[in-house]
């Protein structure tokens, strides 16, 4: 299992995460300029949020969802230790202490060796 501290604290953005699920459609709008592997992505409920244009059929317009994705964030303190279940578009999905889990950018994480008294018995 895979362990980050947090260099730079994280917080969600206010909007509400949205899910797809392969075969949704969807439309795509403009590529984020700070995460361009990202397209704002509208579901038909209206409801949007930030994507990885990688999980679409297109990259603009009408498209279809290849496969699941949720967009919720994880916020994060400096200096927690997350648990790093997989990455993609240089986000990992983590989980924290609490059990909660979300996005985070790779940028705001350093890798991290636990030493055996510091690790906890499960």
């Amino acid at each position: 299992m895979k362990r980050a501290r947090v260099i730079a604290r994280h917080r969600a953005p206010e909007r509400p995460a949205i899910r797809v699920a392969a075969g949704d459609p969807v439309t795509l709008g403009e590529r984020d300029t700070d995460w361009p592997q990202f397209v704002w992505t509208s579901l038909a409920s209206g409801l949007g949020g930030w994507i990885p244009v990688a999980l679409f059929d297109a990259e603009h317009g009408a498209a279809t969802a290849t496969d699941e994705y949720d967009t919720r964030e994880l916020d994060a303190e400096e200096g927690e230790i997350l648990t790093l279940h997989h990455e993609m578009a240089d986000w990992w999905w983590a989980e924290n202490a609490h059990g909660q889990t979300g996005w985070i950018p790779a940028r705001n994480l350093e890798p991290f060796q636990a030493t055996p008294a510091q690790e906890k018995p499960e």
